[in-house]
């Protein structure tokens, strides 16, 4: 038996920053948009022409890292 490919997201699973911004709530598209500018901080994401998608394995995986456990831990 062979390794089964991992699992690659369909298109209708990628999420404009206008879906996220609204998934998260309370961020707006303006943060997602300054984040990717200035490359500090925000999930990774695709961008195919004029178009930025999140796939939500990479928003997860961003939401993870932001965990604490106190107001007091260092943020990453």
């Amino acid at each position: 038996m062979g390794r089964a490919p991992a699992p690659q997201p369909s298109l209708e699973a990628l999420l404009t920053p206008s879906a996220l911004a609204a998934t998260l709530g309370g961020l707006s598209e303006q943060t997602l948009a300054n984040w990717r500018y200035t490359g500090i901080g925000g999930p990774r994401f695709c961008k195919i022409g004029k178009r930025i998608l999140y796939d939500p394995a990479d928003v997860r995986a961003w939401l993870e890292s932001r965990k604490a456990g106190s107001t007091s831990e260092p943020r990453p």
